[in-house]
């Protein structure tokens, strides 16, 4: 049974609208980014977030069925991201599709944002078949989850403090180079040494799979403040390669650690911080020294977007898994809920 899903996002900085058909087909996509407004501040400050969406939402919402060349009338269903995520703006975003449901009388689908993240490799390789282990890393987000089907998820392990992203982010507001700090910070190291500075691996050796990232930023500022005060030049594509590294070994190895004790052969790179290509490269060689194979998303899958929303809609709509009309956002949401 084919099906036309209109999906919304909003969890964070980019509102997003998308028309999916079968989980497969983009008809048509907008995205309006909130990077600018953002930008003065080093961070995504969520009151000017939430206001930016209840802007920009329904302008999305008509572009992307322009494009798709769809009515609402006509769509079969209205997805929307119900967490996790920052409250106001995933509260635009509900309130928008209850109100597109309601109105249109339409069923409305919950998905989860980290799923939706899951499913851009869904919607890019038809080929990718579970079991596989993903690894979600983003802003506000860094696990390891288990996939034994689509829709059923064991997270393994999390991060503890600070998401990869949102490391990035704060290293690099207090380099002063800018937000966000992702692609400032993985330029920037494509011309240093990783190997020139020996920052800490946090929890690398622990038993479990989870992630703390809070150490190896405070590591950064206590480096950067020594080399300050003996009056010392700092080399920033070193600082930023080395910041790098430690990052992604932590990881890549949890990633092939729990691939290996689950008997995994496929892994899934998803989330905003699956655009570096560091990291990329470095997955990819050990992955591919096993034998197995890496499904990373494209560059415009891996940021917040509306057609990963539709693709992880696209299960549930075949399984009628329907929201009520009184369904309320969850800023915090689990993968297994």
């Amino acid at each position: 049974m084919s099906a036309d899903i209109l999906a919304i996002e909003t969890s964070c900085d980019e509102t997003a609208a998308a028309v999916v058909r079968d989980g497969r087909d983009c008809l048509g996509a907008a995205v309006s980014s909130q990077i600018d407004l953002h930008a003065r501040f080093g961070g995504v400050v969520p009151e000017i977030a939430s206001r930016s969406h209840q802007e920009a939402v329904n302008p999305i919402i008509d572009e992307a069925l322009e494009l798709a060349g769809v009515k609402l009338t006509r769509i079969d269903a209205i997805a929307v991201t119900r967490g996790p995520g920052l409250l106001g703006a995933l509260i635009v975003g509900v309130a928008t599709a209850k109100a597109l449901a309601y109105g249109a009388g339409k069923p409305l689908i919950g998905v989860n944002h980290l799923e939706g993240h899951i499913f851009a490799n869904f919607f890019t390789y038809p080929e990718l078949k579970a079991p596989f282990i993903a690894l979600v890393v983003s802003g506000g987000h860094t696990l390891l989850a288990g996939v034994e089907t689509p829709g059923t998820y064991e997270v393994l392990g999390q991060t503890l403090d600070d998401a990869a992203g949102e490391a990035f982010d704060k290293v690099a507001a207090y380099l002063g180079l800018g937000y966000p700090g992702g692609p400032l910070l993985e330029k920037l190291a494509v011309d240093g040494n990783p190997e020139a500075i020996d920052f800490p691996r946090p929890m690398l050796k622990t038993p479990n799979y989870d992630f703390s990232l809070s150490g190896l930023k405070t590591a950064v500022l206590y480096y950067v403040n020594k080399k300050q005060a003996a009056g010392e030049e700092l080399n920033l594509p070193d600082l930023a390669a080395g910041f790098q590294a430690a990052v992604i070994d932590v990881q890549v190895f949890k990633t092939i650690k729990a691939a290996e004790a689950k008997g995994a052969k496929t892994i899934v790179l998803a989330g905003g911080v699956a655009a570096n290509q560091a990291l990329k490269d470095r997955l990819g060689a050990e992955v591919a020294a096993r034998g197995w194979r890496l499904f990373a998303p494209p560059l415009e899958l891996c940021t917040d977007n509306a057609i990963m929303i539709g693709a992880a809609a696209w299960p549930k709509w075949l399984r009628r898994d329907f929201l009520g009309l009184d369904a309320e956002p969850d800023p915090n949401l689990k993968l297994t809920q």
